[in-house]
């Protein structure tokens, strides 16, 4: 049930992080009511025995007002006697969506930010009101159960931990909550600008109450969606840990174990492999999962997500498209692809890239290997001026190694924290 009383968002806030809160913690604060709230909630809590905090704001730079926002949380942050720092970001608003665009990049910045500073956990302002305007706009594009389990109030992603202490906190409360100590805080104007889904999504709310479809039901219905996500988790990770095997940065799924399993299981098993191979953080539209593995479960080859789906000896062979990866490049020793690291004798002047046509054309012995063309085309290869030095996936490791980033436990716990 969400919190409505002030008075109880203390306990809110440190019954959160109990039994283990974290030594530093970092707190993004854009200078809106429920970030401002949180920011003094764990100060208080800071001051009696809570964790050292560490301020930080991201500027998108899609409003003339920004800049000064940011000054002012640095300064609110001054007052408290805490560190601040203000990021930019200079992604500009053309193209695509600008919304999902900015959240992106805002999380993005802020992960790299928290890695320079030794900060293992971030701490986000969401409450309880942003949780059912998030499950009423999933439920308008007819998501599933994931969807509908609204937003996680903890999370790993980008190699940090992200956490909402106040997601069961009402907005009203929070607000109530700064009035009584004469703090200010920042009214966004977009918030009012109705062309956006998740104004659209406050307006509907206040309309639908009468019918009873309020903030604490739509709350409520997260929770139990998340109930059933984690089960469906859970089952989806047996399923892998039955069908799937990991060879060579591909995944390889067993098409009987696959055909058999219950339909939610399997889209569930299918797309996590797809992001695994290709690196992606969101899942394929439902549509196109559907319609591809039918395609491929019948015998017939398929790509998506910048995957190939060989249907193979009774698998389906998820590998990376050659065309996904063609003009990526690293240095000798960093990541390629996201997925790859090799390393040997390196000299100046080489570095990895794919292997492709003109690359597999001196490898001779590739068939040898028993991994499927595509799979080659599309792997770690040392080149230098143009020249071939080296293919370890493809029979010429000639002193070099490739180590893929992931494995089969990858995929499984992959299931388990999406």
């Amino acid at each position: 049930m969400p919190v409505t009383d002030q008075a109880d968002l203390a306990t809110l806030v440190r019954t959160f992080f109990t039994p283990s809160p974290p030594a530093r913690l970092g707190v993004a604060v854009s200078g809106g009511g429920d970030s401002v709230a949180l920011l003094h909630l764990l100060n208080d809590w800071r001051r009696e025995c809570g964790p050292d905090l560490t301020v930080i704001t991201v500027d998108h730079g899609l409003r003339p007002e920004a800049a000064a926002e940011a000054a002012g949380v640095a300064a609110a942050a001054r007052a408290l006697g805490l560190p601040h720092r203000t990021l930019r970001w200079e992604g500009g608003p053309e193209g695509g969506n600008l919304s999902d665009r900015a959240r992106r990049a805002r999380y993005g910045l802020i992960a790299e930010w928290a890695k320079e500073e030794g900060i293992g956990t971030v701490a986000l302002g969401h409450t309880a009101d942003d949780q059912a305007e998030t499950v009423l706009m999933r439920l308008a594009r007819g998501s599933g159960v994931d969807g509908l389990s609204g937003m996680a109030d903890s999370r790993d992603h980008l190699g940090r931990r992200w956490v909402r202490p106040l997601l069961t906190a009402r907005r009203a409360a929070l607000r109530a909550f700064l009035a009584a100590r004469g703090v200010s805080w920042i009214e966004d104007p977009t918030n009012e600008d109705a062309s956006y889904d998740r104004v659209k999504a406050r307006a509907a709310l206040g309309a639908l109450a009468p019918l009873g479809l309020s903030v604490e039901g739509l709350v409520d219905t997260a929770e139990r969606m998340a109930m059933a996500r984690a089960a469906l988790a859970e089952a989806a990770a047996a399923l892998a840990r039955q069908a799937a095997r990991v060879e060579a940065g591909d995944v390889i799924l067993a098409r009987d174990e696959m055909g058999g399993a219950a339909e939610e299981l399997r889209y569930r098993l299918f797309a996590q492999a797809l992001m695994l191979v290709s690196g992606t953080d969101y899942r394929p539209r439902f549509d196109a999962l559907k319609a591809v593995l039918a395609k491929a479960l019948s015998g017939t080859r398929a790509t998506l997500s910048g995957c190939i789906i060989l249907p193979r000896k009774g698998t389906l062979h998820i590998t990376r498209e050659p065309a996904a990866v063609l003009g990526v490049t690293a240095q000798i020793g960093r990541v390629w692809d996201g997925r790859w690291r090799v390393t040997g004798p390196a000299e100046p002047g080489q570095e990895v890239r794919a292997l492709g046509e003109a690359g597999l054309a001196e490898c001779p012995d590739w068939r040898a290997t028993g991994s499927p063309r595509p799979s080659l085309l599309a792997s770690p290869a040392v080149w230098q001026n143009g020249r071939l030095i080296a293919a370890p996936l493809a029979g010429r490791a000639e002193g070099w190694a490739v180590e893929c980033l992931y494995d089969k436990t990858s995929l499984v716990h992959g299931l388990i924290v999406h």
